[in-house]
């Protein structure tokens, strides 16, 4: 459940980001649009984590299971 909960936050901070960006562009504050940026980016990195993250505990397990057998 964790990582189903990681997934929304990292796609919820990319999307807030995304629009914090537009709305600091469309305003003229750099400070808005550097904010969402930040934002968005963390979303990336998040979804990354999360990704290797899947990818390791598959090998594991993979791993785990050819010794089973």
């Amino acid at each position: 459940m964790s990582d189903i909960k990681n997934k929304f936050d990292s796609k919820k901070d990319k999307f807030v980001g995304k629009a914090k960006e537009t709305v600091g562009e469309a305003t003229g504050s750099e400070e808005i649009e550097l904010n969402g940026k930040i934002q968005s980016q963390k979303g990336d990195m998040e979804e990354k984590f999360v990704s290797l993250k899947e990818k390791i505990a598959k090998k594991i397990n993979d791993s785990i299971n050819e010794k089973d057998e």
